[in-house]
Parts: structure tokens; sequence; C-alpha cells
């Protein structure tokens, strides 16, 4: 049976009938799968959303973990209404920890965003669940360290119905976790790694004040440094030795799915719009040929979409590419030669000219095609240590290509041939997605019919959600009945446009009528838009999970790393059972040398120095040299830990 509601809208001659069948019971219930990308604006969100995005998440005026991406409620509320069209979902990013004096500003925020049609709120801070909120729904954000299953099911205890789980997991802790609760595991899938685990570095507090829990994190891990052994052997030199590789999980995507993993979040909210077509677009391809081959998945949104592009991950910024440990612990997840975009590998130099070098591209495995205009990069390489700089790090822009000869303007004398060459910026292909590059369309049916006094056109999407518009008008045969009936598909078929792609019209009439095209045209667009408004009226937002305020912390005691920085938090946790709470590293109370960031890279692996690898080596301490700056890493290999130790040089400089 079929639950129907009604909208009617009068328009001159024109009865609109809207029918939205919001439950079958018979159909079987399908798990559903979540594409979520980044937005630094309305407008990135709206081109992720085109080109195969289920859910955006994206900054607010305040409180977001990336302070260079703040939007205005209004431009949140313009992306919302969009994105409702399709079914798809808008999260945003308030995930800073709050101090006391924010709380308030906070909780009105939160209720303009519900206002505007924010399907959810990402948070870290607790203390935002001690507030007044709207039934928005509620997602933990990958800074509040979700690696276990105590954890999970405790957050889905509180009051969340998602929770982002730390990059570091593998695939059976995920299976474990997912066995655990009932909320949407949502996990990361490509872009840029944090070495540290999220919300467990104050290295950037430490040396610059720039806290990574309030959104302004240095990038201090990005540097280059020194590595050193505790009696003062030089293990490497001016190397970016915390730098990871780019998270691609292509490879892992329906592994992850048969894990638990429902969303499948795309990093990168301060990238280019060239980046968030090109990446959303391809996982939008990876999850759908999944889909396709299996009968008990589907998108959470609604709309197929078609690309004027192939995308292609490896032509957008990235530091080379790792799954990290989803597969457990494996080789080369660092890159330590450089954290710029080196792009894709091309081949080596076979000849150098005066204006123009040579490519033999054999060695890339790709069928390379060169424009003018395209960016290439290279390294120099010191032969007498074997060794890559990012100091010697070089680019260049190909004046024209012809085939595989690339002439310049200048050809640098440290070209040689036998040089590798990669290419970071495409320039044909970069074009491409700089214009329109994709669409997404709903398909429909239509049935035309005979009313006791005019005609009327019902369209219905695939997801069974329906319009129905009648017109009142004087009915006189057609002359020619077939070439009536053909022009009138015609006319129907003209969605240009508009959300909508016509599968297939039903013509239901007693016979062709005699109709004007004006005629037929009004009776299309009223349709399109009744249909429109009957999906917006069809689209239901999550409802927030209830707060169970007897619900037990797995810990009865929190460091400076559980990130508690306002007594809302505070309250929070202990009524929820905690009896000690020390505040946040950013109260800089914390005077002792601490972990200033804790991480599942480890150096010792790294460089072949791993006590459970190779017999006879103990886990004494390393040191990083980072400017003039001496950090010291000390190992846990019962937990596979290595952390960076320190202390506070801002307490110090007071």
């Amino acid at each position: 049976m079929l639950a129907h509601f009604f909208i009617r809208i009068e328009r001159n001659l024109v009865n609109i009938m809207v029918s939205v069948e919001l439950f079958t019971p018979e159909a079987p219930v399908k798990r559903q799968l979540e594409l979520l990308a980044p937005a630094k604006n309305a407008d990135y969100g709206i081109e992720a959303i085109r080109h195969g995005a289920d859910a955006v998440y994206i900054g607010g005026p305040a409180f977001g973990a990336r302070h260079n991406a703040g939007n205005s409620v209004e431009d949140i509320a313009r992306l919302a209404e969009f994105a409702h069209r399709y079914h798809a979902q808008v999260f945003v990013a308030l995930n800073t920890i709050l101090m006391d004096n924010e709380i308030e500003k906070a909780q009105k925020l939160i209720w303009e965003l519900y206002e505007a049609g924010v399907d959810a709120l990402i948070i870290q801070d607790m203390g935002v669940l001690q507030l007044d909120l709207p039934p928005i729904a509620l997602h933990a954000s990958t800074q509040t360290d979700n690696r276990s299953p105590e954890k999970t099911v405790f957050l889905e205890q509180v009051g969340f119905s998602q929770v982002v789980l730390a990059r570091e997991l593998n695939i059976p802790q995920i299976r474990d976790i997912a066995a655990s609760t009932k909320m949407k595991l949502e996990f990361f899938i490509h872009g840029a790694l944090c070495v540290s685990y999220s919300g467990l570095c104050n290295l950037s507090h430490a040396y610059s004040n720039r806290s990574a829990n309030r959104g302004e994190c240095s990038q201090m891990c990005r540097l280059p440094c020194n590595l050193t052994t505790r009696d003062g052997d030089v293990l490497a030199e001016n190397q970016h030795l915390l730098s990871l590789k780019d998270n691609n999980q292509t490879d892992n995507l329906e592994a992850l799915i048969n894990a638990g993993i429902s969303s499948f979040k795309i990093e990168g909210r301060l990238k280019d719009i060239t980046y968030l077509k090109n990446v959303t677009a391809h996982y939008r391809q990876q999850l759908d040929a999944i889909i396709a081959k299996r009968n008990d998945l589907e998108s959470i949104s609604h709309g197929r979409c078609e690309f004027n592009f192939t995308p292609d991950p490896d032509k957008s910024f990235n530091r080379g590419k790792t799954d990290y440990f989803v597969n457990e612990r494996t080789e080369a997840i660092e890159h330590f030669s450089s954290p710029k975009f080196i792009g894709e590998k091309i081949g080596r130099i076979s000849q150098v000219g005066k204006d123009f070098i040579k490519i033999d591209t054999k060695e890339s495995g790709k069928d390379i095609q060169f424009n003018n205009g395209d960016g290439l990069c290279y390294f120099v390489e010191h032969y007498e240590t074997q060794r890559l700089s990012d100091d010697k790090l070089s680019g260049l822009r190909v004046n024209r290509a012809d085939g595989n000869t690339l002439f310049l303007t200048e050809v640098p004398k440290d070209l040689k041939v036998g040089v590798m060459m990669f290419r970071n910026f495409d320039h044909k292909f970069e074009a491409t997605l700089n214009k329109d590059s994709a669409s997404r369309k709903i398909a429909v049916d239509m049935q035309f019919f005979d009313t006791d006094d005019g005609v009327g056109l019902t369209i219905t999407d695939v997801h069974n959600i329906s319009a129905t518009v009648t017109l009142a008008c004087d009915k006189a045969p057609a002359n020619d009945q077939a070439k009536t009936a053909d022009n009138l598909k015609k006319q129907l078929g003209k969605l240009g446009s508009s959300d909508f792609v016509l599968n297939k019209i039903n013509l239901q009439t007693e016979q062709m009528w005699f109709l004007p095209a004006s005629m037929v045209n009004e009776l299309r667009r009223d349709a399109v838009s009744a249909l429109m408004a009957a999906r917006v009226a069809a689209y239901q937002r999550p409802e927030r999970w209830v707060h169970d305020k007897t619900a037990r912390f797995p810990q009865k005691a929190l460091s400076f790393l559980s990130n508690v920085a306002n007594e809302k938090a505070k309250s929070f946790y202990e009524q929820h059972g905690v009896i000690q709470i020390e505040d946040t590293y950013e109260k800089n109370t914390v005077l002792h040398d601490a972990p200033l960031m804790v991480t599942k890279h480890c150096l010792r692996y790294s460089f072949n120095l791993c006590p459970k690898e190779v017999e006879g080596i103990k886990a004494e301490p390393m040191f990083l040299d980072v400017g003039k700056d001496k950090l010291k890493l000390v190992f846990d290999c019962y937990k596979c830990e290595m952390m960076i130790v320190g202390s506070n040089q801002l307490v110090k400089q007071q």
C-alpha cells in the first residue's frame, strides 16, 4: 500500500496535482552508499554535486577546522537548496574546539545553519551536546579520535548518527567497529594524509601558536628535517620525514563496503575546482560500477552523472599515492623527497637540443599526449648520495608540443639525457575542467492522457515521485495522427537544462488532438516545475538521534590530548562518568615535555630499524632537527606508534 500527499497549484487554466509515493514496503531494503566531497564554497559544492557527490561538507562562518575555508550562512542555504533537488545532503564542519567565550556564538550559529537547511553538523567539541540545539543530525569528526568499538558505541549513545573513523584503521578493525554500532561509518578515501592521528597533534600550537584543533595548522610536518640517533649518527638530512603520500583507496572501495563503510570521504576543502571535479567524478564512476553489479547497494542521492572528460586522479594535486594502513602496514607510505605535486610520470629525456627536449614515454606505461602549455617538473639527482632533494625540484613550461618533442623558451642547463620527467599540469585536461564538465539528470517517464475537459500530463521519476498537470482546452482531432504523435513526443521530451532526462513517453489519449505547440510547452514546463516541487517536498532531512545521558565514557581520566577546552565539554564528560579531566593543550598549562604528536607512521620502520622486523635492535629514542628546533622521537612498539615529544615553546617564551 502506498502513502500519498498532494499539492495543488493554480496557474491560468492549468491544474497541477503532485503525488509523492513515500513508502513502498514491497521494495527490498538496500544499503545506501554516500560519496562525500569537500566544498571550499557554495559554488564548489554545487559542482561537486553535479559531478556525483551524494553529500558535501563545507565550513561555516566560524569554528571550522580549515580556517581559510569559511562561508556565509546565506551561501550555505543556497548550496542546501541546490543539493536537496537531488536529495543530496550538506554537512557543515563545526569541528574546532571552543573556548568558553565562544559557546554562545556557536549555539546561535547552529540554529542559523539549521534554519538554512543544513542536514548535519560535523563536530569535535563535546560541549556542543550540552547546548540548546535544534533537531539537527550530529556527526563525530575524525578529530574525536575514533579508533575503537568502545568509543564508537559511546558516540552512538550520546546522539551521533555518523562517525568519521580514523584514517589509520585497517579492514579488520573497521569490521569490528561496524559490528558494534548502527551509526553510518565514514572513512577518508582520497587526499592529503595528516601524519598524526587526527586530534592528537599539538606540534603546530607549541611552535607557532597556530592550533590544528582551532583550524590553523601551520603544517610543520611538511618541512624538511634531519634524523639522528641517540648516539648522534645522522640517518637522513634535509628530507621531509613527516610528509606522507596522499590517500588513494580506489582499489579498496568494495573491501571497505564489505567491512561496513557507507560514507566515502574525499579530503580537500582548500583544493582547487579542477581537483574537486576530477576526483569526485573518479570515485562516482568507481562506486557506480560496484553498485551496478550488486543488488544490495544504492546511492543515497538521486540522479546519474555524465562527464565530458575521463576522470584521472593522477592528474590532480597529489604527493604520490598510498592506501595507508587499510591493508596493514606497508612500505613507502611516506613521501620524503617533496611535499609538492610532482605529477604523473611521463618518461625520460632521450634528447636535448638548443630549444627542445625529446621524451621517451615507454617507462610511463601510458599513452602520453603532450599539449602546448603543459607544466613539467624533474629532480636533479645527487649521484654521490643517491637521494633526491626537494631543493633540487625544478619546473618548466612547454612552449609548443610536437608529438614527444617539446619546445621550450629556454632549456635549463641541468636537463640531461636520462632525467625522469613528470607532468604536474596537463593544460588540455585543466582547460576542460575549468568549463562545464558534467551534467546530472534524473530519469523520468511521461504519461499524456485525456481528461473530461482537456488533457493531462504525469511525470514520474525513477524514485516514484510524480507530478500531474491538467489543462482545460478544446479538443479537435488532428488531421495527421502519426505525425501529430511524433511532434507531441518531441515537444514533451524537450527537457533541456532541467534536472530531468526522458526515459519514455506513453500517449494514452483517445486519439491525437490538435494542440498548439505553445500549449504543449506550457503543459510540459508546468509539469516539470511541479515535479521539482514534489521532489523538494518529498525530501526529508535526517533526524537527530537521542542523547542518552546515562551512557558511560570508556575512560575515567582524560589527558590534555582529549582537547577539553570549555566548561560545557567538561560537564559533558563528568556527566558521563569521567573523574579526572586535564585542560586542552591550547590553555598552555602543560609545562613539561609531552607528546606533541602521536602517529602510526614510524621512522624506525622507514629506515629498517624496527625491533619487530630486525633482530637485536632496541627501540631507543631518536631525534628530529626541524630548523633550529630539536624534537625527541619515542617509540611505543606494543601499540606500533611513534610520539614526537617536546615542550611548549610559547610557555618558554613567556
